[in-house]
């Protein structure tokens, strides 16, 4: 166990934690919704603190991040547990669990040892959402800033402002999940009702702490592929995060309690895409399909490729920095 730290105390030993968007007050001998924050005798413990569950060496654009260290490789970790409950979650066997299974431990400093024993550019706290191991991956990042390692959040982006003013230091990228545009999506996908703080973290990260902001959508037939939520979030990305912001709209696969729904036609993605460019979005991707010419990178302006992709296979053929070498204009990239 270790101590949190973003948590107030209440009346009859109950605590209230300030580490996600739940605020979960718990009685105690209780876990909040994640299950991994629980009140020990009014004191919040984080249970998973360095339990790993998951440990690869990924190319950053698994994550996926298309304009971040483009072709690098991140040392990518996951913890257990998560804040939402997704009918079709794709890493249920680590997320919906109710304790940490004890197995291997990576403390931060091994964490950041091994990232550069493998060549790796960076750190990236995924598979699991990040935010249910908060203490390790900050005292992480911290770790990894002072070695030159960039660092990576796959998150359901579901933190408190907060949390992410306290990790925000620490953080280059923000890959957030925006599942939908409506409260009815939220509920009935992910169980969430309160979702418009998520689309306000996603602006504090980049405008409070410059953080590299890519928006994910996985889009699922009959649930938030219809016009109005497509448009919803394209039309916010465009008008709060900047229309050079990367929207990946990505093929769903059945799982978990999902296995009776079918794959995302690839028409669909297509209509995704173009209801992005049609919404101001210069760079829109085509997710899960792999060797679709909607994974490659163009230049808005000159039309040139600038990065080549067939899933994570990626062939840099045109960046000057963060813009285009052959025309000069600006494509939102981090390449240093």
């Amino acid at each position: 166990m270790h101590q949190a730290m973003l948590y107030e105390s209440l009346p009859k030993s109950k605590v209230r934690c300030n580490i996600c968007q739940w605020r979960c007050q718990i009685g105690p001998g209780k876990g909040g919704v994640c299950k991994m924050y629980q009140n020990k005798d009014g004191v919040l413990y984080s249970m998973n603190y360095a339990q790993v569950s998951s440990v690869a060496v990924d190319p950053i654009e698994k994550k996926p991040l298309f304009h971040f260290f483009p072709g690098s490789l991140a040392f990518s970790i996951g913890g257990w547990g998560c804040n939402f409950h997704c009918q079709g979650c794709q890493n249920w066997e680590i997320s919906c669990v109710d304790l940490p299974q004890l197995g291997r431990q990576i403390q931060p400093e091994e964490a950041v040892k091994l990232a550069k024993e493998y060549n790796c550019q960076g750190i990236a706290w995924t598979y699991n959402e990040p935010t249910m191991w908060f203490e390790y991956t900050l005292d992480s990042a911290r770790l990894a800033k002072e070695n030159g390692l960039y660092t990576v959040y796959v998150t359901n982006g579901y933190m408190t402002p907060e949390a992410l003013d306290t990790i925000g230091p620490y953080l280059n990228a923000w890959r957030v999940d925006i599942k939908g545009f409506s409260d009815g999506l939220y509920r009935k996908l992910a169980k969430i009702s309160q979702w418009h703080g998520i689309l306000e973290v996603a602006k504090r990260a980049k405008n409070k702490w410059q953080m590299h902001i890519e928006v994910i959508t996985n889009i699922i037939p009959a649930m938030n592929d219809d016009k109005t939520q497509l448009e919803g979030i394209a039309g916010w990305i465009h008008d709060e995060l900047g229309e050079l912001t990367p929207w990946h709209v990505t093929r769903f696969y059945p799982n978990h309690d999902m296995m009776d729904s079918p794959p995302t036609p690839i028409s669909t993605l297509e209509r995704a895409v173009d209801i992005g460019r049609k919404a101001g979005l210069k760079f829109v991707y085509v997710g899960n399909a792999p060797g679709h010419g909607g994974e490659n990178t163009n230049c808005h302006k000159c039309g040139n490729i600038i990065i080549k992709r067939y899933g994570y296979q990626t062939e840099v053929i045109g960046i000057r920095g963060s813009k285009c070498k052959f025309c000069g204009a600006e494509l939102n990239f981090k390449t240093a």
